[in-house]
């Protein structure tokens, strides 16, 4: 003897509605980590062909009043986030690194220099992330778990890179990009957090499967670039279908519209510097009135 389940119309429009609410309900409980690569405007890779590295100290530094204004914002909206910082600015600007602390946020290493690690040897990388991590911890008082290194620049031809972060003492990195592009990337890499290493752990920016290739979907340029709709889609959706935390990130100079031009760039590199910088805080403040926001550490380690 069978029996059949008969579902009418109305019950399998209930069913569908009852399913999306438990999905949008999910995507509404989740935490996501927010994250900060503190550097300033004319640190970024893209500007290495266009300033010397010995001209930095010469230039006027706008991190301290933009991560300032990031604070404050974080503050009004009750998020906390990670701030991967680069040792050459907490050792300049100290200040910095104390308010990220005080005001309950994660500290993180962004290195010291600014480097690509797929641009250094094994000894110079090294030697950057070990300096950077004591020398955020000497001034903000913190143990400095996380690492991030500049551009995504962990790749096939350097996991030996994942070696030297573990050697150094941190317990997780944010560093290979699963996603095709020009300057970074390694799009076979798995797209959520895993263990890397023993005793290390790989989180990923965040990215979205469409068509059979992973597209970027936790911040940078592609978030001044997108409709804020599309960016928000992405992420939602990630949360609901994938049933994942999102790996959200951006720059402090991404909120200073008003920072100087740099002469003589390329037009590539100018429209993805500049496009919209006048948007992003306002697409901030949506984004932390969309989703609920907190630390690495707390969002993918677990602690408290």
């Amino acid at each position: 003897m069978y029996t059949y389940l008969v579902t009418t119309p109305a019950a399998g429009r209930e069913a569908a509605q009852s399913h999306r609410d438990a999905l949008r309900t999910q995507a509404e409980q989740t935490v996501n980590a927010l994250t900060i690569d503190v550097e300033d405007y004319f640190q970024v890779s893209a500007f290495a062909p266009y300033i010397e590295r010995d001209a930095w100290d010469a230039i006027p530094c706008r991190a301290e009043a933009n991560v300032g204004r990031i604070l404050a914002m974080l503050a009004e909206h009750g998020a906390k986030a990670t701030f991967f910082t680069l040792g050459w600015i907490a050792e300049r600007h100290p200040g910095i690194v104390r308010d990220i602390v005080a005001q309950g946020h994660e500290l993180a290493s962004h290195g010291y220099a600014h480097q690509r690690a797929s641009d250094q040897s094994r000894a110079a990388f090294s030697d950057d992330i070990v300096r950077a991590k004591g020398l955020l911890e000497d001034i903000g008082g913190v143990a400095v778990r996380g690492y991030r290194a500049p551009s995504f620049s962990i790749n096939r031809d350097n996991l030996w890179a994942l070696d030297c972060i573990r050697e150094a003492g941190y317990r997780y990195s944010s560093s290979i990009y699963p996603v095709r592009h020009d300057h970074y990337g390694m799009p076979d890499a798995p797209r959520f957090a895993y263990d890397c290493l023993p005793d290390l752990i790989e989180v990923p920016p965040t990215t979205v499967e469409l068509f059979s290739r992973n597209w970027p979907a936790g911040g940078g340029g592609w978030f001044r670039l997108l409709p804020y709709a599309v960016s928000r889609w992405l992420l939602q959706r990630v949360n609901r279908v994938d049933g994942e935390s999102c790996m959200f990130y951006f720059h402090p100079w991404e909120i200073d519209p008003a920072q100087p031009r740099v002469a003589g760039i390329d037009a590539r590199t100018r429209f993805r510097h500049y496009v919209n910088l006048d948007r992003m805080q306002g697409r901030l403040a949506q984004l932390l009135d969309d989703f609920r926001w907190d630390r690495v550490d707390r969002v993918f380690l677990g602690e408290r």
